[in-house]
């Protein structure tokens, strides 16, 4: 019986990350979709729920991913970004128009939009010098 290598910490870091990060965005993208944005226009509530869905389904490929780790390596990256832009459109928003309240809340979610993909950036990196690339 072949037993598999076992996984480098950097790449468990990765995988952990992406666990936690599609886990933030399949609930978070279902209660988009579910609560939509009512007390505004029906574009923007169409808008909301059409990104909600994106969300969510971005959620469901962070959760393959990070379930086949081993086969992965620039859509790892590419994860990465999008949660970092999605932060940076975050940071946008609030410049712009303010920090929502509860600011907590809103710092909350930001914090870990703006953190996580550089931890998974480095720990991909890490990877690949390694030779444990995808």
């Amino acid at each position: 019986m072949m037993t598999a290598e076992p996984m480098l910490l950097s790449q468990r870091v990765v995988q952990v990350c992406l666990f936690l990060v599609a886990a933030i965005a399949i609930f978070g993208g279902t209660l988009q979709m579910y609560l939509g944005q009512p007390d505004t226009a029906p574009r923007l509530d169409n808008v909301h729920r059409f990104m909600g869905g994106i969300y969510l389904m971005s959620g469901v490929t962070g959760l393959w991913v990070a379930s086949t780790i081993r086969e992965h390596n620039t859509l790892v990256f590419l994860l990465a970004l999008t949660v970092l832009v999605g932060g940076i459109g975050r940071v946008i928003s609030i410049a712009k128009v303010g920090l929502p309240e509860p600011s907590a809340v809103w710092i909350g979610y930001l914090v870990p939009e703006l953190v996580i993909p550089w931890i998974i950036i480095a720990a991909q990196v890490i990877t690949n010098r390694h030779g444990a690339g995808g």
